[in-house]
């Protein structure tokens, strides 16, 4: 009996972690986070909304309708389903970025939209073949952004990369390998382009 309660008490855990680390409210939680660090009044607004409207707004409505369409599961369990929901992301990300760098956001706001950019397009190649972890991808790149923004005291939010590995584990919604290989990818992928883009 005690056993089954901490096997429920786990798998509740597991799924809260992998509920509220989604990929898209990270996104949308990081970019508010870096802009209010970075910029205040009405420059925070502009930018802050510009930011959510093409990481989250735009893309996800597209994307809605053709999972519910086709009966997908918003997680997109299946490697096969995976297309084109990402294909709308990427094209909004791309889009995104441009505007941020025509509205003169903060350089790591522009550089951030565009490794979310990057990154899908990655994810979306390589899923072709392999369940790659999107939540991996999804929280690794953000992390890295917030470190390079806020310095040593960003270094608190790694905490949460095992913590969202585990639970996507834990849930059998991926492997060892691929919830590792995402975080691997996002972070030389994120670490390069901020490096290559902005410098140090």
């Amino acid at each position: 009996m005690h056993q089954d309660s901490n096997l429920k008490l786990e798998y509740q855990l597991a799924r809260t972690i992998s509920t509220y680390s989604s990929p898209l409210l990270v996104s949308v939680l990081v970019f508010i986070g870096i802009n209010y660090y970075l910029l205040k009044g009405y420059d925070f607004l502009t930018v802050t909304f510009t930011s959510i409207f093409f990481v989250f707004l735009l893309p996800s409505i597209p994307a809605y309708l053709w999972m519910k369409k086709n009966i997908v599961d918003f997680e997109l369990p299946k490697k096969e389903d995976r297309f084109y929901p990402l294909l709308y992301f990427l094209l909004s990300y791309l889009i995104g970025a441009i505007v941020l760098y025509i509205i003169s956001a903060p350089p790591i706001t522009t550089v951030l939209m565009f490794c979310y950019f990057s990154n899908t397009l990655l994810v979306l190649l390589i899923s072709q073949f392999w369940k790659i972890s999107i939540h991996s991808v999804g929280i690794v790149g953000p992390v890295i952004a917030l470190i390079y923004v806020l310095g040593y005291v960003g270094l608190v939010f790694t905490v949460l990369i095992p913590l969202v590995m585990w639970s996507r584990v834990y849930l059998k919604k991926h492997s060892l390998s691929q919830v590792i290989a995402g975080a691997c990818m996002a972070f030389a992928s994120t670490l390069a382009q901020i490096y290559l883009l902005i410098g140090f």
